[in-house]
């Protein structure tokens, strides 16, 4: 295998194939669209947000509304739709948009259950969506140079084998995002795309 040095784009030469990232814009719009229907209304938040004591009442639905309202409105706002604009434009090009809507509803999902039950019982937001496509591409920076026969810069690589040790210690500090991460790479390594052949990339 040719081994590529990445530079300017990275992730480029680990997906060459260009993809427009619509998935990612339109979890984009829907977010925005919540998160300013929930500032306009300030009262919905508490219709939507994830509160352990109103799922135990059989309002399961919060742990999907969840990932779409934010607790903390206008910064978590603008900040969580920047990562996500970053990172799912990423994601999408490196692992298309099945694998990106698992990696990122999955891990956001399990990170609400496993707030609702343990960690951070009462919130909202979809930073556990993004960190899961964080802990996705984490997988892809590395086994790039192995099976991709791309040598992506050295800060890339310490980010991605810091993210686990990170996460562990963002869980053992009782914060909700660890667990989502580490559930993002190793389903990254389960989803990793074959490498490119003939102009072609699965």
């Amino acid at each position: 295998m040719t081994t590529r040095i990445a530079s300017r784009n990275p992730f480029v030469a680990l997906a060459p194939v260009r993809r427009r990232p619509y998935l990612t814009a339109a979890v984009f719009a829907v977010t925005l669209a919540c998160g300013i229907a929930q500032l306009a209304d300030r009262g919905l938040y508490d219709h939507v947000v994830r509160d352990a004591a109103r799922i135990d009442a059989g309002e399961w639905y919060r742990l999907v509304t969840g990932m779409f309202f934010q607790d903390g409105w206008a910064f978590g706002l603008t900040s969580n739709l920047v990562w996500l604009a970053v990172f799912g434009t990423l994601a999408e090009r490196v692992f298309g948009r099945a694998r990106w809507l698992v990696l990122y509803f999955g891990c956001g999902l399990f990170g609400q259950v496993v707030s609702y039950l343990w960690l951070n019982p009462v919130g909202a937001g979809n930073s556990m969506c993004v960190v899961g496509l964080i802990g996705g591409l984490a997988a892809v920076v590395m086994v790039a140079s192995r099976r991709y026969g791309v040598v992506l810069p050295v800060q890339f690589r310490v980010l991605a084998f810091a993210a686990p040790v990170l996460a562990v210690v963002d869980t053992v500090v009782h914060d909700n995002h660890g667990l989502p991460l580490l559930l993002g790479l190793a389903l990254g390594f389960l989803l990793l795309p074959r490498p490119v052949v003939s102009g072609k990339q699965g």
